[in-house]
């Protein structure tokens, strides 16, 4: 039997670094659902798709291909064949995975993959819905999350370190909508499972996060 660890939060919760290590400690496989949906937002993007027509994103999206693969050890995002990891992580994906990833045939393209994954391997998986809908019957579900101001910091800091031009208050606006949009989304919206443990990042270090969620699989 596989061993499942879901960690869901809102964006900028620092969710995907905190997988990572966890994983990286237990030896289990990183599946960051998050870069996925980017994935495919990033296909949308370039296929021209306004974010707004939802009947054009779910015939797009039939033509994507979006796997994972891995290298010593690291999560290999692919889309058609092409390894984009170092393209998924701007501001303007991040907006088009939020708009597009509540479509139903997105969704069921990506789930699909994930739970397949989840049943043959040892996994910590991360997103918004992952201890809710995606391993509901996961053995440890966390719920991770900081306040507004720290996740538009951390933001912040990640962009302005890339080189990247940007206005604090406009990314703390963002993130407001950003939530805003996955909480209230009529499929599968952001929220805390009822048997989740909710760790707050605000005051943290990421090892101490880390080790909480360690902590909860012994």
């Amino acid at each position: 039997m596989s061993y499942n660890i879901a960690i869901d939060g809102p964006a900028g919760a620092g969710k995907s670094t905190i997988a990572k290590l966890v994983a990286k400690r237990m030896n289990f496989i990183y599946v960051d659902t998050g870069a996925m949906y980017r994935a495919m937002a990033l296909y949308l993007l370039r296929e021209g798709v306004n974010k707004e027509d939802t009947g054009k994103i779910e015939e797009v999206c039939e033509k994507a291909d979006i796997s994972i693969s891995y290298k010593e050890g690291e999560q290999i995002v692919l889309l058609n064949g092409e390894n984009v990891n170092g393209l998924i992580r701007t501001e303007e994906v991040g907006n088009m995975a939020s708009v597009s990833s509540p479509n139903p045939k997105v969704r069921e393209k990506l789930v699909q993959l994930q739970k397949e994954l989840a049943k043959k391997t040892d996994v910590v998986m991360d997103g918004r819905d992952i201890g809710t809908c995606v391993l509901p019957d996961a053995n440890v579900k966390v719920y991770l999350t900081a306040s507004v101001e720290v996740r538009a910091a951390r933001r912040f800091k990640e962009l302005t370190a890339k080189g990247e031009t940007c206005d604090l208050n406009q990314i703390e606006r963002d993130i407001m909508e950003r939530d805003e949009r996955d909480m209230t989304r009529e499929i599968s919206p952001l929220k805390q499972a009822e048997d989740a443990v909710r760790i707050d990042s605000s005051e943290l270090t990421i090892e101490e996060v880390a080790e909480a969620i360690i902590a909860l699989c012994k």
